[in-house]
């Protein structure tokens, strides 16, 4: 294996880490509008990530970094043909980080909704457009023999790509709601576990169509391996949260992300951005990479990085790992 095939695998790695992170982040920003029935409840959604959301955020900024200095040509074909959607996550992005901390620093009643339906609409938006971008990767775009992206923003909104977008936003929701069963107690932990099997139900039925339909037209025998690990984790997930297994069931749905990004990535090896219009015009491993010096460099710099990374993140969930309840928010001081 080559040093542009591992940093390929490294770059999956990082945005499988991202979604599986973000998505349970995501999950439970939009839940402060479909679980939360009053101001205590969104505080103990909001607590539950409060002192993860931005450390899950990192894994974004490390892909994205990294695949600048990894495969350049993919990074410039894809930040210039995506710019619209990617352009409205980094401003959801940026409105939800204000939102978290800007939220409570005012007592009025108004000041505190509208940032809370700033949280809920700037986890919504990404969750599916995110889907909708990966989609759009794994089937492929106009790209012309200059590696350059010619299509327009409503090539993008194609059926494939549309339905990517809802399998994110409905797993992620999913996610969501398992991890809010996991870290709280009382009526609202009860209440998310009816929510994670409705919405669950929902995310196989969208979740299968999408999976086959990739495994159809781009799959090989290792993608439909992932897909099955993806199908049956789901299954598995719900099972748990039915049996009250909270911690089971949110493992399982990480898994579930997890097999279903490595699918993708393995049904677009060697390619990362195939060309629509002439296979011979897309950008692969090998066309869009670095000098090998360069990835030379870089991966002695993830060797020694990346381990620290995953120590310290690793021990601030350790330290927030205690279940938090509406008992726990104190009265206003105001």
């Amino acid at each position: 294996m080559q040093l542009h095939d591992v940093w390929f695998v490294l770059i999956a790695v990082l945005w499988t880490g991202y979604f599986f992170l973000e998505g349970f982040d995501f999950g439970v920003g939009i839940l402060t509008k479909l679980l939360a029935r009053d101001r205590s409840e969104k505080r103990v959604l909001i607590n539950t990530i409060g002192p993860v959301w931005d450390g899950n955020e990192v894994w974004l900024l490390t892909a994205g970094g990294a695949t600048f200095a990894a495969f350049p040509e993919w990074y410039a074909t894809l930040f210039s043909g995506f710019y619209l959607p990617l352009l409205i996550i980094l401003v959801c992005l940026i409105v939800r980080g204000v939102a978290f901390e800007y939220r409570a620093k005012r007592p009025e009643e108004n000041w505190q909704r509208n940032w809370e339906n700033a949280i809920f609409w700037s986890s919504l938006i990404p969750s599916f457009l995110w889907g909708v971008a990966f989609g759009n990767i794994v089937r492929g775009v106009k790209i012309d023999k200059n590696f350059e992206y010619v299509g327009t923003f409503w090539d993008l909104l194609n059926p494939y790509a549309l339905l990517g977008g809802v399998v994110t936003l409905t797993l992620f929701t999913f996610h969501g709601a398992v991890f809010t069963a996991l870290k709280t107690v009382g009526d609202i932990r009860e209440r998310a576990r009816k929510l994670a099997l409705q919405v669950g139900l929902v995310t196989a039925v969208a979740a299968l169509v999408f999976l086959l339909w990739t495994q159809v037209d781009s799959g090989d025998g290792k993608s439909l391996v992932a897909l099955i690990v993806a199908v049956a984790a789901l299954v598995g997930a719900l099972a748990a949260n039915q049996a009250g297994r909270e911690g089971w069931s949110f493992a399982l749905s990480g898994v579930t992300i997890v097999a279903a990004v490595a699918m993708l990535f393995l049904s677009l090896f060697p390619n990362v951005m195939p060309s629509s219009l002439n296979g011979d015009w897309s950008l692969t491993v090998t066309n869009a990479s670095s000098s090998p010096y360069t990835l030379k460099i870089m991966t002695w710099c993830a060797a020694v990085a990346t381990p620290i990374v995953l120590l310290y993140q690793g021990w601030t969930y350790w330290v927030f790992r205690k279940r938090i309840g509406t008992q726990h928010i104190a009265e206003a001081a105001h």
